[in-house]
């Protein structure tokens, strides 16, 4: 989760980004627009949403390593598993 104004502000404006590409493509579908130009648009969401993802892994992961004392081993499982479900 991002902590400081700048970040939420950054999140935030990349998840209305997405939403505004997931608008545009359901309004592409129900309009029938050939499948190149959707595929495009798909592809551009992805990129979005990856982008998104790995700037939250970024930021949870400085802060899950600062820790003091140090991370848990529960911590570091729960760190591989986000990294495990990003990968997929």
């Amino acid at each position: 989760m991002p902590h400081s104004v700048e970040d939420k502000r950054r999140a935030i404006t990349r998840l209305n980004r997405i939403r505004g590409q997931a608008d545009a493509l359901a309004r592409a579908v129900e309009a029938g627009t050939d499948c190149a130009p959707i595929l495009q648009q798909l592809a551009a969401m992805r990129g979005a949403v990856h982008g998104l993802m790995a700037d939250l892994l970024d930021s949870h992961l400085r802060e899950t390593m600062a820790r003091q004392p140090a991370p848990s081993q529960t911590d570091i499982e729960e760190m591989l598993a986000l990294l495990r479900s990003y990968l997929k």
